[in-house]
């Protein structure tokens, strides 16, 4: 069991969210307050993503990471930023030619997918290993797009976190690191309950658990109403856990939530099973950050 425990907020994500829940951050403007208001309640990592101004949809414009980045580390709030470098890779085959993206593609070369990681330097970044069917997209990593883009964020000094879905993720992250692309001391987080990776389900956490280098550093979640049961299953097995709207917009049953009522859904649980949660300064120093 983990008795000492780092919540990360997953703020806004990349989905169709905003479309279901009015009130899921859209600017950096919102995006920054609900990570600052998500570390007030008691997360120590603030995992970011952006969206489109116009639309709300999922964006990957490098001032919009800027802006975001910057409003959030000059606030008086201590977090740890983590953002992510897994856009970029969604493939829908046309139906004319199989061969080629047809529209809602987004396909861009390992150096683009993390442009602005190597821009603003975060403590941590995600690295998304491997290639899987989403609902809707294919998310394409090849090994060699993962080598040149664990490179890159090694050779700025980020620490990733390595975003895995399946146990097929887990081995190329191991390969990886046979190949010193990664860093001793790694950040996994098991990504459970996203259509059509891994089932969030215990035994699926133990198995992914089990096949993780033994100097791994680990959370997990679910996502939907699966979100908060995961919770104590990660730290029962001895891992760190992430909420967020990114991975679950509703605090119950019809009433949408906010990262702020999450976090301190989450927190509530953890300290009930008789365990603490980190600081950020505390979460540095467990994550080897520092």
């Amino acid at each position: 069991m983990n008795n000492e425990v780092i919540i990360t907020c997953a703020v806004t994500g990349s989905g169709d969210s905003n479309k279901k829940h009015p009130g899921v951050p859209i600017t950096p403007e919102e995006i920054a307050a609900s990570a600052i208001e998500a570390a007030k309640a008691g997360a120590a990592v603030a995992h970011v993503h952006v969206r489109n101004l116009e639309t709300g949809d999922a964006a990957r414009d490098v001032d919009l990471y800027k802006e975001t980045a910057k409003l959030i580390r000059q606030s008086d709030v201590d977090v740890i930023l983590n953002i992510t470098a897994g856009m970029g890779a969604d493939f829908i085959p046309s139906e004319e030619n199989p061969a080629v993206g047809g529209p809602g593609t987004d396909m861009i070369c390992p150096a683009e997918r993390v442009a602005h990681i190597v821009e603003i330097k975060p403590e941590i970044c995600t690295l998304d290993c491997g290639s899987m069917n989403y609902a809707t997209t294919a998310y394409i990593a090849t090994m060699d797009m993962l080598r040149e883009t664990a490179r890159r964020i090694q050779e700025v000094g980020v620490k990733p976190e390595i975003e895995v879905m399946e146990l097929g993720h887990i081995w190329q992250a191991k390969q990886l690191m046979k190949d010193g692309l990664i860093d001793p001391d790694p950040i996994f987080q098991l990504c459970l309950g996203i259509p059509y990776g891994a089932e969030a389900t215990t035994r699926n956490m133990l198995a992914m658990v089990d096949a993780l280098p033994t100097n791994a550093m680990w959370g997990s979640f679910g996502v939907g109403r699966m979100q908060m049961a995961m919770v104590p299953q990660a730290v029962l097995l001895g891992g760190n856990i992430r909420v967020g709207l990114e991975d679950n917009i509703y605090l119950e049953k019809g009433v949408y939530a906010t990262n702020e009522q999450l976090v301190t859904r989450a927190k509530e649980i953890i300290e009930r099973m008789g365990s603490k949660t980190l600081s950020p300064e505390q979460a540095r120093k467990k994550l080897k950050l520092v």
